[in-house]
């Protein structure tokens, strides 16, 4: 594995990864308080709004895991140039002529977040220790979480000031533009090394480490431990998203909420999770206990989840969304650091494993949305389609009780200075 030399540039990767995951997560969930306006104005149904949401996961989904292996062979400076480059072009919303070319923008956007995030894990390894990327985990998830609480709190108003929806996407978008810029400036792929050292580094970020082949992915994936943390993230996000994009919609519709209301309250989910992902983070630092931090989360999302949209009555929903917040985002750092230990923290496996999370949970994710939109426009209720979504949450619960640690609870351990 790669040994990260201890320098003060670290800081500064470190501020690029974090806004790469902020850009994300202002832009992945923005279109959500803005869908009913969006399907008046183009006259689509709520199957067709969906897939503004949905396409996005869809396309992170199907390059998660081949994004993993490009941006090895790439190089994690040009891998993360062109992710930036992706996101950046939502600033274009505001000339986007129609429903198709704001799609193929969303589109883009997918490819983009899924080449951060691969790459991701890969670079925190080379630039941190052990300790350190547990909490850097954390704070990338938080970073993410507070995006979205800002982007879904906040489209509202802006479309009113900035004068549409349009302008409002296009500022959000606009600032993966400057994050490319100072990507091109400041991003650097790997610490300096020594000779010695150098013979370490993995084929994507210096020279002579382990290639693995398409046809040795099966062998890093198909172990019990893997596919257990592989179904249980996907299960959560399943829920997250389906709740995400459509409770703004289903508290105007069937709650009499505003739309500024609906899409505040629903801004609770990832604001919440801010903290729950900050916890997440520092917590397995002082208690060491990596299964206790997917139960209790497990049991978060569970009650959360249906306490959000099954109770007709304002505090339990209130309650509801805090519970889903914290435990949608908690268990992100545990899971994280499991699965580069279970891979014992080689890059490339990291990358095909953290590529393999967002393949799994992001073809998840886009289905969810479309399923409850559909479930909607046929039945002409909301709560048939979250109550199938809801249990795929149950997943996380059942990883949490039936996953095998690491041989040596010593792996999870975060390494001393």
């Amino acid at each position: 594995s790669i040994q990260p030399q201890t320098n003060h540039y670290r800081y500064v990767i470190a501020g690029l990864i974090l806004a790469a995951h902020l850009c994300i997560g202002l832009n992945v969930f923005a279109v959500s308080p803005v869908l009913l306006v969006i399907i008046d104005e183009y006259a689509i149904s709520r199957t067709s709004a969906s897939l503004l949401v949905a396409l996005a996961l869809l396309a992170a989904a199907a390059f998660g895991l081949p994004g993993g292996i490009i941006a090895m062979r790439l190089g994690l400076k040009l891998a993360f140039s062109l992710a930036w480059a992706s996101i950046g072009l939502l600033a274009l919303s505001a000339l986007a002529p129609n429903y198709p070319a704001l799609l193929g923008l969303r589109l883009v956007f997918g490819l983009g977040s899924a080449l951060v995030l691969t790459a991701t894990g890969p670079l925190l390894g080379a630039w941190f220790r052990p300790r350190e990327v547990v909490l850097m985990n954390g704070l990338n998830t938080a970073v993410l979480s507070l995006g979205i609480a800002v982007s879904v709190g906040t489209i509202i108003p802006l479309s009113e000031a900035a004068g549409g929806w349009r302008i409002a996407l296009s500022i959000y978008g606009g600032l993966g533009v400057l994050g490319t810029i100072a990507w091109l400036i400041l991003g650097k792929a790997a610490p300096e090394f020594g000779h010695e050292s150098s013979s370490e580094l993995s084929p994507g970020i210096g020279c002579g480490a382990e290639r693995i082949s398409v046809g040795q992915i099966p062998r890093v994936l198909f172990h019990r431990p893997i596919l257990l943390l592989l179904a249980a993230d996907a299960g959560v996000l399943v829920q997250y998203t389906a709740l995400t994009a459509w409770l703004p919609a289903f508290y105007t519709e069937s709650r009499g909420m505003s739309m500024s209301q609906a899409a505040f309250l629903t801004g609770l989910l990832p604001f919440v999770g801010i903290f729950g992902a900050l916890l997440g983070g520092v917590l397995p630092l002082r208690v060491h206990a990596p299964r206790l931090f997917l139960v209790a989360p497990g049991i978060m999302v569970i009650l959360g989840g249906l306490s959000s949209f099954g109770l007709d009555y304002n505090p339990a929903n209130y309650l509801g969304l805090f519970l889903l917040g914290l435990g949608s985002w908690l268990y992100v750092p545990t899971l994280l650091g499991l699965s580069m230990s279970l891979v014992d923290r080689i890059p490339e496996r990291v990358a095909i494993v953290w590529g393999s999370l967002i393949t799994f949970s992001g073809f998840a994710m886009f289905a969810a949305p479309i399923l409850v939109g559909f479930v909607r426009d046929v039945s002409g209720s909301f709560l048939f389609g979250f109550l199938i979504c809801s249990a795929a949450a149950w997943t996380l619960l059942a990883a949490g009780l039936f996953v095998q640690m690491p041989a040596s609870e010593d792996a999870m351990q975060p390494e001393t200075a």
